[in-house]
């Protein structure tokens, strides 16, 4: 058995109508129908073929684990730079720095969702971004140094020797 991607994310949202508003607003996901569950509150959210599910539990602590996250692509990195800068919700600390490229070239970046959740932004290709929009992107390679394994891994693998691009 082999495992085919990624089917859905489920995250804790103690605000549960804050969070899908923030996802649906900032990240363009569509709320889909959701069965009822015991003693909690859920959406479902449609973001391609894959779903993000968020539930309110009574009791649950904010925030969760703290670095607990889930990876989303875009199509437009910079807006969703901007739109991440504008909102004032990034997360710098956690990982290093807010905006960095990877040694495999891919761009990343990281914020908090209203529930305390942290979320990763990716873009295949940090070479193609306007360095005027994203001025402060930071080399990993710079700041925390690679083996030849660093230096080999992709984020964006359709097999493991095959990069894929998709920007």
């Amino acid at each position: 058995m082999r495992a085919t991607g990624i089917n859905h994310v489920s995250i804790s949202a103690p605000d549960l109508e804050a969070s899908i508003r923030f996802y649906t607003q900032v990240f363009g996901m569509e709320r889909v129908p959701a069965p009822k569950f015991p003693e909690q509150k859920v959406a479902w959210l449609r973001l391609g073929e894959q779903q993000l599910h968020l539930f309110q539990r009574e009791g649950a602590r904010p925030g969760g684990p703290e670095y607990h996250h889930f990876a989303l692509d875009v199509d437009d990195f910079e807006a969703a730079y901007r739109k991440v800068h504008e909102l004032e919700i990034t997360d710098d600390v956690t990982f290093l720095t807010g905006l960095r490229e990877l040694p495999g070239g891919e761009a990343q970046m990281y914020l908090r969702d209203p529930g305390g959740n942290l979320v990763e932004v990716n873009w295949p290709d940090a070479s193609s971004l306007d360095r005027g929009v994203v001025a402060e992107i930071v080399r990993l390679a710079d700041v925390v140094p690679q083996d030849a394994e660093g230096y080999s891994a992709r984020l964006y693998a359709t097999s493991e020797t095959e990069p894929r691009r998709n920007g």
